[in-house]
């Protein structure tokens, strides 16, 4: 439900997006748990915020506003947080983590949140995600296998591992099946 509500108007065309399958969740895990030890931010909130912004990097495509990589960074944010590659899970995770931490976390995260991504929405979505994660790990889990349910005019479309668009294109009846 959190996710259904940060696009409130379904779209009449397929994203120009790749989609993959994201890195096993003990190797994620690690790197959230890498990232929090580094910078205070809870792991869940960077599991979360992954979930939110690429569904644990299983969507690879620039958004609307050219963030790019599995933590949705602007290229003039990731030259200020990030070290590495923009598109490699790790190297974004500790760049989201650092951003967060310079923004107030972990003692205002809700403030961190709004300033990575300013919308009340999604505040409340990473959140959600995150504090289920929280009260029970096993949600991590159940959150990594699921797959990119994408919001069109004609109903909602799952975009499954090997769907790769390079523009975006007008979404037809037989996306729905």
């Amino acid at each position: 439900r959190e996710l259904r509500a940060l696009v409130p108007t379904p779209r009449a065309e397929l994203p120009a997006w790749r989609i993959r399958r994201p890195a096993p969740p003990d190797v994620l895990r690690s790197h959230y748990d890498e990232a929090e030890a580094a910078t205070g931010v809870p792991w869940p909130y960077l599991a979360a915020i992954h979930l939110v912004e690429t569904r644990m990097s299983r969507i690879d495509g620039l958004s609307s506003a050219g963030a790019q990589g599995p933590m949705q960074f602007l290229p003039s944010t990731w030259a200020i947080y990030g070290e590495g590659d923009i598109e490699d899970d790790r190297d974004a995770i500790l760049g989201a983590a650092r951003f967060l931490a310079a923004s107030g976390a972990p003692g205002d995260l809700a403030g961190a949140l709004y300033r990575y991504n300013p919308t009340p929405r999604y505040v409340r979505a990473v959140t959600a995600y995150a504090e289920r994660i929280r009260a029970d790990e096993r949600a991590f889990l159940g959150y990594h296998g699921w797959e990119v349910r994408y919001r069109t005019t004609l109903g909602d479309v799952w975009l499954r591992p090997g769907y790769e668009e390079p523009v975006p294109r007008p979404v037809t009846p037989a996306d729905l099946r």
